[in-house]
């Protein structure tokens, strides 16, 4: 049972605190963030740490979508981003199956009494491709949603972003 915990807890290091820490799953993969695990432990792609030096540079789908009107959010780009939105969450239901699957396996080798250290790393190498495949299509979706906007839009929500309740200024 100890065993099949620090299993657990380590795959949960491993695949999930590095994509928090970038911002950015699945969130299910905004519309995420189908999440994937990551992008903060499910705040999505687009909301990252105070230090993230690109976080303010892009906009995570639901702030562009709630604040539509506001930007004269135009239909075609709704569409645009709607579509974005939903391709990604085709793509992340399959990557966390594969990584679901991958982390059990990893969880399998390490909890064995004495581990296979070059085919405990190997697996890790396993679930940090498919972390790294996540991480990529979730910046994906935020570069795409970005070049949706005009730039005229892209500051205004800019604005408003930085004028939402509880933002560090």
């Amino acid at each position: 049972m100890r065993t099949t915990l620090l299993a657990a807890y380590l795959f949960t290091t491993i695949a999930v605190a590095p994509a928090a820490a970038q911002g950015g799953g699945h969130q299910e993969p905004h519309a995420s963030q189908g999440r994937d695990h990551p992008p903060h432990a499910e705040q999505g792609p687009g909301h990252a740490e105070p230090d993230d030096p690109i976080a303010h540079l892009l906009f995570p789908p639901e702030l562009v979508i709630q604040h539509a009107q506001d930007i004269g959010l135009q239909p075609a780009q709704r569409a645009t981003i709607v579509s974005a939105l939903k391709e990604m969450q085709g793509d992340m239901i399959e990557l966390k199956l594969q990584m679901a699957e991958r982390g059990g396996d990893l969880a399998k080798l390490i909890g064995e009494p004495k581990v296979d250290e070059a085919a405990a790393l190997a697996q890790v190498d396993r679930v940090l491709t498919l972390e790294r495949e996540v991480k990529r299509r979730q910046m994906q979706l935020l570069i795409r949603i970005k070049n949706a906007l005009t730039p005229e839009q892209q500051e205004r929500l800019a604005r408003l972003r930085d004028r939402e309740p509880g933002r560090p200024e």
